[in-house]
């Protein structure tokens, strides 16, 4: 058994400074995603005594500073678990804030020798990856779900009971906003390379189309997202898209060049078919962004959506070929 004294205690401030939320700024924007986590272990934040809670949180470093930002005056501890840099829910769901990371990461600190008390206050969200029972058989120490929002925890701690509206589960327009910066810098690259490619296949038109086709996906999707009919993210995202395609199909149809009635459909038809399914693949992408879904629902919808997704794809793909060789010909 350690001495308190051979515990290693890291120190934690509730203040979220400058640089923390420049940190933040560049995690939203997906800059070195895998470098904004914090040491995993236990962190003693303002004075804590053998008596003060022990909260639980994951190694990423908006989920600690969340935590620790809101505990402004409390003296507790923070254990944070090595969830590889990923957020709580993201975590529970992949495995890593798990029952065995807990129950390790209990003994690792010598938490037993640092507290009396053997309550570790989990966050909601956590709960799909931890089992309450297990934790306790193994460590003795009981899990207690706190709030799902770390903001409702001053107000929690006053009676360590949760009303039902920290409970709910928001996904309000802010909560959809952030997540768009790192969706639209991981899809920057191929939807430049797709306009410029579209541009001297096809031509200006093309070009704009597949920079609708993305943004709409990455920013409009979760923006609409409340409003959109069916409750299968890829469907929604084919619906929107068959919105967003009907402009260049009529442009097209209407106001196209091209020397040959078929001709002039031909394209107006490869703009609804090209579109939806680039929407609908990016739409799908934010299921593992939401509470809205689950680990079983999203596996789900791939396997019955994804075909979908990339035959349309494929016969837009099919369609350009037949009418460059047509227009060629022609």
């Amino acid at each position: 058994m350690a001495s308190l004294a051979e515990v290693e205690l890291f120190t934690a401030s509730a203040h979220i400074s400058l640089a923390d939320r420049w940190d933040h700024f560049l995690a939203r924007w997906g800059v070195k995603r895998s470098q904004h986590r914090v040491q995993p272990g236990l962190y003693r934040l303002g004075d804590p005594d053998p008596r003060s809670s022990v909260f639980v949180t994951a190694n990423y470093t908006l989920s600690f500073d969340a935590l620790r930002g809101a505990l402004r005056g409390v003296d507790a501890y923070i254990l944070v678990l090595d969830t590889h840099g990923i957020n709580v829910w993201c975590a529970a769901a992949k495995g890593t804030f798990s029952t065995r990371e807990l129950v390790e990461r209990i003994e690792s600190t010598h938490l037993r020798e640092v507290v009396r008390s053997r309550v570790l206050i989990l966050p909601q969200l956590g709960a799909a990856g931890v089992s309450a029972h297990e934790v306790k058989r193994s460590s003795h120490f009981k899990v207690e779900y706190g709030p799902v929002r770390a903001a409702d925890l001053p107000e929690y701690l006053k009676t360590h009971q949760a009303s039902a509206e920290m409970r709910r589960v928001r996904f309000d327009l802010w909560d959809r906003l952030v997540l768009i910066p790192v969706e639209a810098v991981h899809a920057f690259l191929p939807m430049l390379a797709a306009a410029i490619l579209l541009w001297f296949l096809v031509g200006p038109l093309a070009s704009l189309a597949s920079l609708a086709a993305v943004l709409a996906g990455v920013a409009l999707f979760p923006i609409l997202l409340p409003w959109l009919p069916t409750r299968n993210f890829s469907t929604q995202g084919l619906i929107l898209g068959g919105i967003i395609s009907l402009p260049f199909a009529l442009v097209n149809l209407l106001g196209s060049t091209a020397s040959t009635g078929w001709l002039r459909a031909g394209w107006s038809l490869f703009y609804l078919a090209i579109i939806p399914p680039v929407t609908g693949y990016l739409a799908l992408n934010f299921t593992g962004s939401t509470p809205q879904t689950s680990k079983s629902g999203v596996q789900r919808e791939m396997s019955r959506y994804l075909p979908v997704l990339i035959g349309l794809f494929g016969f837009g793909i099919l369609l350009l070929v037949i009418l460059k060789v047509a227009g060629i010909l022609s």
